[in-house]
């Protein structure tokens, strides 16, 4: 998976003018009551957080308030237009647009899939991701404080990391105390399922300030406009489709929201072209893209204000709503 090749750019502060104001996650008191669902509410900014994957309409709930393992488990979920119910399942919430099919099931493609497997899940933070540091990826903690850095105009609000994995940086988003709320998405049912096992161990405070949810990226579970900042660390190259994912994107952030995204790169600058083609045949399953790529599909999708730091095949990109 490895990508190779070698180009280094210097280290560089990105400084973002703040654009929009900060909006705080509240909670609000939701009593149980036998009303049905057309009749039960929440507060208006609960009910803007998740919605139907289908139609993008905010979802009722009942249950605890917040946004956290335990509120979120013992929460029910429904969409007023489509009459379709969610309801979490082995400690996350899925919230794809198949959850709940009983006959129906998609053939994926072999990069999803791959992160499906228990396997895989169970090593991701056990020796896999630790391997990335051959291609140039910094480490953990410095890839955490360089998205921090573009983050700096998303503090105080909602911040979703997108394909989470194992929530390696779920939990540091969430510790950091930086934003009034973390939701830790990916499609992988055992990913999830790592990161609520990790999440338990490392600090058991975590299971009020996170909350899973399994979504599709090319189909995010949120109403347009709502989050605050969206974070990506080595998943763009397992997209199906990344234009979708990052359209998606796109349409969720509020106007000045920060997009902060990891990926390896198809080849850099400093590759030489006679190699180009056979990197290509390689690595033909996942979406590995140059540079130039990414920045021209960011661009394309509306965002603006586009930085990027390079090292060897590692690339940190991000860019914002405007």
């Amino acid at each position: 998976m490895a990508a190779l090749g070698i180009h280094i750019l210097p280290s560089q502060t990105l400084q973002i003018k703040r654009t929009f104001p900060v909006r705080r996650w509240r909670h609000a008191t939701i009593e149980a009551s036998s009303v049905n669902w057309a009749q039960e509410t929440c507060s208006k900014e609960n009910a803007q957080v998740l919605a139907c994957p289908i139609c993008y309409e905010p979802l009722s709930r009942r249950g605890p308030s917040g946004l956290n393992l335990e509120a979120i488990y013992r929460s029910g979920f429904k969409c007023g237009r489509c009459n379709k119910s969610y309801s979490s399942r082995n400690l996350f919430l899925d919230l794809t647009v198949t959850a709940a099919a009983l006959d129906y099931a998609e053939n994926q493609p072999t990069s999803t899939e791959l992160f499906r497997s228990p396997l895989v899940s169970f090593l991701y933070e056990r020796g896999w991701r630790q391997n990335f540091s051959r291609s140039g990826f910094p480490g953990p903690d410095q890839e955490f404080e360089m998205a921090q850095e573009y983050f700096k105009p998303a503090q105080g609000g909602l911040l979703v990391d997108v394909s989470c994995g194992s929530g390696l940086f779920s939990r540091k988003f969430a510790l950091c105390g930086t934003y009034s709320g973390v939701i830790a998405l990916d499609f992988s049912e055992n990913m999830l399922r790592q990161c609520y096992d990790f999440t338990k161990a490392q600090d058991p405070s975590l299971s009020n300030k996170l909350a899973l949810v399994r979504a599709d990226v090319a189909r995010l579970p949120f109403p347009s406009a709502s989050v605050d900042a969206v974070h990506a660390g080595a998943a763009l190259h397992c997209w199906p489709s990344p234009s979708n994912a990052i359209a998606e994107i796109t349409r969720i952030l509020r106007s000045g929201g920060v997009f902060v995204g990891t990926t390896f790169l198809r080849y850099t600058a400093s590759t030489p072209p006679i190699l180009r083609p056979l990197r290509e045949r390689i690595f033909q399953s996942y979406s590995y893209l140059t540079e130039n790529e990414i920045e021209d599909l960011c661009k394309t999708c509306g965002l603006v204000n586009y930085s990027s730091k390079v090292q060897q095949s590692f690339i940190m990109f991000s860019a914002q709503k405007p």
